[in-house]
């Protein structure tokens, strides 16, 4: 195991280095949060798949195919199609809007209204989401070093803060491209190969399962629904998502950059399903779904293949991590700590310069991904049930923000009442759902987001229409043409 702790210290100790790095380019609030929006189409298709294939998808998606075979690819399927559809039908006009949060969108579209109770949700959302990311470091660093499970939590969180903290935006996209490249290779072009030779090749995984392993619908069809509503519409509204997207240089790199992106889902989340279901085939009887993948690494990988696969599942969890962190942390500071302290001092209120400024934007949000990380990793130490804690997650996030803000984007007629409304009656619907039905039911999903579109529709119809006025600044800055934020006209650094 000599070498393959050397490659797993090696790719950590370049993850800081690239973060020392990066801090030296992260020098104004637009660089620090969203990489000075100026990222090319190979730059952001990489780090955009990086960060919505995470621990869950890798780890995860490995063992729904060895819990259902091919049909266990759909979880992460239904992330890639969320992507495609971001690509296709949002990106170019979110891209456009120049803000750095969700909640900010919202403020855009409805008056300046609803930022508080959306940024509260949102960052609920990034936090578990972060959470979820940073307890997965636990399973990799036991098959590793049979290291304790807090001791591994604090060590794998805390590369990842740490990196987070001193770069930024910038640090995260190039350690990303890094984990892009590592995922490439650990997963597609060595593991999915070698684990379907070790299993005899298809031929012979057929002839050992049950016909349903290969039956594309076999996870059952309320499932697959599920899936779709949670993940794919998940997609088109967290935080951590349209982060990403405000990094795009242009509307273009914003559409097939991440079109690509969302291709390359695909192709993951059926090689995920395949090495799972060889899996099945060389372990018929593991304790869990989930331990398939480590168990297949730890046990079929040559020496230094091994570690360059388990690199790869680290490079999922961190790449998901960090940008859940970074998320967290812009919303907790932009979203509802800025607002419940009140307007910000400008510059000529206060007597410093532009630059003055940009460099105390830029160690706020250096202090607050500091302080949420330590809460992310504090909470990852005291959770045990990463499912059910995702679930929430994205529960919360669909049932409360999918109805407002495509309603936003797609009816010009709803208001922030009708808004600010969904969000309540959407989450708190999820909320008392789940304490009644469990939350790993169905019901609480299917029946929260239409509660929050009735309330939605009814309330908008209800009460006067947005001020034109508004709404002639939202369609000047979806087109491009508004104002950007001060922040922007800083140059940015070559």
């Amino acid at each position: 195991m000599a070498v393959d702790y050397t490659v797993i210290v090696v790719y950590l100790v370049g993850m800081l280095a690239v973060g020392w790095w990066g801090m030296r380019r992260a020098k104004s609030k637009s660089e620090f949060l969203v990489a000075g929006r100026r990222l090319g189409p190979t730059m952001y298709s990489g780090t955009m798949a990086a960060i919505v294939l995470g621990g869950a998808s890798t780890i995860g998606g490995v063992g729904l195919g060895y819990q259902y075979g091919l049909s266990g690819a759909w979880m992460v399927f239904s992330i890639g199609l969320g992507l495609l559809a971001l690509s296709v039908f949002f990106s170019a006009r979110i891209a456009r809007l120049k803000v750095y949060t969700v909640s900010e969108m919202l403020d855009l579209r409805y008056g300046g209204r609803a930022g508080v109770i959306s940024g509260v949700v949102m960052w609920a959302y990034t936090l578990m989401l972060a959470v979820t990311s940073t307890i997965a470091y636990a399973t990799i660093f036991d098959v590793l070093f049979d290291m304790n499970r807090t001791i591994a939590i604090i060590l794998g969180g805390s590369i990842v803060v740490a990196y987070s903290t001193l770069g930024g935006m910038w640090s995260i996209t190039l350690t990303d491209m890094v984990q892009f490249v590592v995922k490439t290779i650990g997963v597609l072009l060595l593991l999915l190969p070698i684990a379907v030779v070790k299993a005899g090749g298809f031929s012979e995984m057929k002839a050992q399962l049950p016909t349903e392993y290969f039956d594309p619908l076999g996870i059952g069809g309320e499932t697959i629904f599920t899936y779709v509503l949670i993940y794919t519409f998940g997609m088109l509204i967290g935080q951590d998502i349209w982060q990403r997207v405000f990094t795009a240089g242009s509307d273009r790199t914003a559409k097939w950059g991440g079109t690509v992106a969302g291709t390359y889902c695909l192709v993951y989340a059926l090689a995920g399903a395949v090495i799972g279901t060889a899996a099945k085939v060389l372990y018929p009887k593991l304790d869990s779904a989930d331990d398939a993948f480590a168990t297949i690494v730890k046990d079929e990988l040559p020496m230094g293949v091994r570690g360059l696969v388990l690199a790869a599942a680290l490079a999922a969890v961190m790449s998901t991590s960090s940008g859940a962190l970074i998320a967290c942390a812009t919303v907790a500071n932009n979203d509802i700590w800025s607002r419940l302290r009140g307007a910000v001092t400008t510059a000529s209120d206060s007597g410093t310069t532009a630059s003055d400024e940009e460099r105390d934007e830029v160690r706020g949000n250096r202090a607050f991904i500091l302080i949420m990380g330590v809460a992310v990793i504090c909470t990852a130490i005291a959770l045990n049930n990463v499912v059910e804690a995702l679930t929430v997650a994205y529960n919360l996030l669909v049932g409360g923000l999918l109805v407002p803000i495509l309603g936003g984007l797609l009816w010009k007629r709803g208001t922030a009442q009708g808004a600010l409304a969904a969000v309540a009656v959407g989450g708190l619907a999820v909320i008392g759902l789940m304490a009644s039905y469990g939350i790993l039911a169905n019901e609480p999903i299917y029946y929260g987001l239409l509660s929050s579109l009735a309330v939605y529709v009814i309330v908008s119809l209800a009460t006067p229409a947005t001020d034109p006025a508004v709404l002639a600044a939202w369609r000047e800055r979806l087109a491009g043409r508004g104002s950007e934020p001060v922040s922007e006209s800083v140059p940015a650094h070559q």
